[in-house]
């Protein structure tokens, strides 16, 4: 995962305080995760690391622009992406893992701590379940109109096909009687 090196952070020489951190986001980043629903986008990550004596406090600002498939025509689309958050790493030194998703328990042996889980999880977590290409806020964007055509009437052949094979069944002309 050489890709994904430039997303840690060694804290161990800094100074007790705030510290800014720039990351660039790019498909490179998105190709190191086997699963990933974004596979393409061009973000950027600031970071702001508060150094404490039993914990570092990360809050993340991740902005840009990701490319993501309609479900409703099949095309691409690019949309948006505005995501502020803060992650909490506390120090520990007997490996005891935290239940609250916003802390993450790292050994005090560990010089670096490494963001790019948390990058991909926010990205990830962000984009819409469902995503329509109107959807997106971006002025003149809308689905392609003969795709969404071409896909409304093979399911409305498909929908009279069945019907035409309900109708046909004698088992349920016998049960339409019963009405």
């Amino acid at each position: 995962m050489k890709p994904l090196k430039q997303f840690s952070i060694p804290f161990t020489g800094l100074k007790i305080g705030k510290h800014q951190f720039e990351f660039d986001i790019d498909n490179s980043f998105f190709d190191a995760f086997e699963y990933s629903l974004v596979k393409e986008g061009v973000l950027k990550a600031t970071v702001e690391l508060d150094k404490q004596e039993t914990m570092l406090i990360l809050q993340i600002h991740i902005m840009g622009t990701v490319k993501l498939d309609c479900d409703k025509c099949l095309s691409e689309f690019t949309a948006p992406l505005d995501i502020s958050e803060r992650q909490i790493v506390k120090f520990t030194e007997d490996g005891l893992e935290s239940d609250d998703l916003e802390i993450i328990m790292l050994d005090r042996k560990e010089s670096e701590v490494d963001i790019s889980e948390i990058l991909y999880e926010m990205i990830n977590v962000s984009v819409p379940y469902v995503k329509f290409c109107e959807e997106t806020g971006v002025e003149g964007s809308k689905c392609d109109t003969e795709m969404v055509e071409r896909l409304e009437n093979l399911s409305g052949e498909t929908q009279h096909n069945n019907e035409e094979q309900i109708t046909e069944d004698p088992r349920w002309a016998a049960l339409k009687k019963l009405k």
